[in-house]
């Protein structure tokens, strides 16, 4: 986003450049899962989906600028069908890495990982793209994903499973995945409101370049907003870890909903105080949530459809942010307060959908009463 909006100067195709290389993650994403859930190594598999993602990555910044704006749009979108290998892909296979008791904790600081990630991640960005230019930083997105491949190769086999093949029970998985997410009403209520979360999340991105620009002096300083969140989200789940049963899952996603809300409504004065506290308090209602998404999606997932509801769920909020992102860009370039409002609203009604799906009894086999 910074890189379009460098080289464009257009809040709206920076904003576009995003919800393209994010919005064909529901596609890719179920479609991932199934292989990952189907494969003997899915390690393997996760380390092939980073190379390419990485690839697209180097062909996005060298269209910037060179080819129609149409055609960087497109290798953006094909780019963004591998997307949930960077996140629910990894987290499906934490049972296998710390099964039993261990899995609570492990879960609350697998989170934090993706905190720490939004903490450095940022601050680099806007550091490479002050220092060295916008494009730049892409690249070093795209050498840092690459890093990631000696992890992903060494990933523990799945044992006694050997790869699958044949179309018809690719599609009979995904039937099962599906069915599972829209089926088990605590799962169901997780990702409705994780998902419209997300579209809260990716309209506050669209805003930010305008924010850095015209509150704190730089679109690149704008980037550092989001390390604010990371840092709050990251302390917020540091509590948490030491706690893993204090509060139900459940109840901190919608209640990191409503903490989103407000500190939305609170960053509207478009003060810079008042701007760098919304976006801490806001880190407080993402943070927990994310860490409590995940036990939702680990305690509900049957563990043959593990992979595809996780990179499900992955895509489901990748687009879901992409969508906001596409709203928020014409949005905030004709009013920044208006498309903040619309934001907050948004994650006041990710509140309330949590409600929408009635609640049902959770037993049977494949529940795991430790992570209640």
């Amino acid at each position: 986003m910074l890189a379009g909006f460098a080289l464009t100067g257009s809040a709206l195709e920076a904003s576009s450049l995003l919800a393209g290389i994010t919005v064909s993650a529901a596609v890719g994403g179920p479609m991932l899962g199934a292989l990952l859930d189907r494969t003997g190594r899915p390690g393997r598999l996760l380390a092939g989906a980073l190379v390419l993602y990485a690839a697209g990555l180097g062909m996005i910044i060298a269209g910037l600028g060179r080819l129609p704006f149409a055609v960087t749009i497109l290798v953006a979108v094909l780019t963004g069908l591998l997307g949930p290998a960077l996140s629910g892909g990894w987290t499906a296979q934490l049972p296998r890495v710390l099964p039993g008791d261990r899995l609570p904790r492990a879960n609350t600081l697998d989170a934090m990982t993706f905190s720490a990630a939004s903490l450095a991640g940022p601050v680099l960005a806007g550091g490479a793209a002050e220092a060295l230019g916008a494009p730049t930083a892409v690249v070093v997105s795209a050498v840092l994903i690459t890093l990631a491949l000696p992890a992903a190769w060494r990933l523990p086999a799945r044992p006694g499973r050997t790869p699958q093949t044949g179309a018809t029970s690719m599609f009979s998985d995904l039937v099962a995945g599906t069915r599972v997410i829209a089926g088990r009403p605590a799962l169901a209520r997780a990702t409705l409101t994780s998902v419209l979360s997300c579209v809260a999340q990716g309209m506050l991105m669209a805003c930010i370049p305008l924010l850095g620009e015209r509150v704190l002096g730089g679109a690149g300083h704008g980037a550092a907003l989001l390390s604010c969140a990371a840092v709050s989200a990251l302390a917020a789940n540091a509590v948490l870890a030491r706690f893993p049963r204090a509060v139900a899952p459940d109840t901190i996603i919608w209640v990191g909903a409503l903490v989103q809300a407000a500190a939305l409504t609170f960053a509207i004065g478009g003060q810079p105080v008042a701007l760098i506290v919304a976006v801490l308090i806001a880190g407080v209602g993402e943070g927990p949530q994310l860490t409590a998404l995940f036990a939702v999606r680990h305690r509900e997932a049957p563990e043959h459809l593990r992979g595809q509801i996780f990179t499900t769920g992955a895509s489901l909020k990748i687009t879901g942010f992409a969508l906001g992102a596409a709203v928020a860009g014409p949005l905030a370039t004709w009013s920044l307060p208006g498309a903040l409002a619309f934001a907050a609203s948004v994650a006041a009604l990710a509140a309330l959908a949590f409600f929408a799906i009635p609640s049902a009894p959770t037993s049977g086999p494949e529940r795991s009463p430790d992570l209640r």
